[in-house]
């Protein structure tokens, strides 16, 4: 199982969060839809066969793991 990051967009602190994206270590989308809910993102992860880690913070960081926990 691959690790998956479920990320809020935009990123950063401007404005609210306007949905979830699921990213791989590299940035790179899992796939090109955008979840409405976090809760949404992190079943679809599960059925895709991924580990989803969910942002501690709004300023996420993939090299530092303070910053992720499980959604498990």
């Amino acid at each position: 199982m691959a690790n998956v990051y479920v990320e809020p967009i935009p990123k950063g602190r401007e404005g609210a969060i306007e949905g979830y994206v699921l990213e791989l270590t590299s940035n790179a989308r899992v796939n090109q839809t955008t979840y409405k809910t976090q809760e949404q993102a992190i079943k679809d992860a599960k059925s895709l066969g991924h580990k989803p880690l969910v942002a501690r913070v709004r300023n996420t960081n993939k090299g530092n793991p303070d910053h992720w926990r499980s959604a498990d």
